[in-house]
């Protein structure tokens, strides 16, 4: 069981017989009252999306996951085959249904993949991860002030803001959860 203490972005939770996946949460308190806890939930069959606040005494069991380790094979017109590690069997899973964790995904490599009632449902990576950058501006001089950043295509298509001293070529560490760049690999 968990309680609201447990809350963090993407923990499945059960709400009045329902799998849903917190998106964000915001504890407040008004006044005499007890404290509460505003939530964005997403339900994780349907994507419909709904705002609820709770009480910080209700409890919430986890929905029934079912975890695999599958390893990513390819890509092909939008679908992403995916293969049992253990069965050998391969999963065609849509490109959409992962969001943007498809960008950090590498041909060959294993990954979680979390099944609710045998649909899979989400994907389990690592915080950050190694990219090369494929193409980016030149630095302009004199562009070398605190917090300047410049777009940077990485090697999966994934475009995003990085210091002006980074080039084309160069490996970075990118974090998967917000897109951004941390460092130089």
């Amino acid at each position: 069981m968990y309680s609201v203490s447990d809350f963090k972005k993407g923990l499945p939770i059960m709400v009045d017989g329902q799998p849903w996946r917190i998106v964000e949460f915001s504890h407040f308190k008004m006044g005499r009252g007890n404290a509460k806890v505003r939530t964005k939930l997403k339900h994780i069959k349907t994507g419909q999306v709904l705002e609820q606040v709770f009480l910080t005494s209700d409890t919430f069991a986890p929905p029934d996951l079912e975890k695999r380790k599958m390893q990513f094979l390819y890509e092909n017109t939008g679908e992403l085959t995916f293969m049992d590690s253990e069965t050998f069997d391969q999963l065609e899973v849509p490109r959409d249904k992962f969001g943007d964790l498809v960008y950090f995904l590498r041909e060959n490599e294993e990954y979680g993949i979390q099944f609710l009632d045998g649909e899979p449902i989400g994907l389990e990576m690592a915080a950050s991860v190694i990219m090369t950058v494929t193409s980016t501006e030149p630095v302009i001089k004199g562009d070398r002030v605190s917090n300047v950043t410049k777009p940077a295509v990485l090697d999966t298509g994934l475009e995003i803001r990085v210091p002006p001293f980074i080039e084309a070529g160069d490996r970075i560490k990118v974090d998967t959860r917000s897109s951004e760049y941390i460092e130089r690999a």
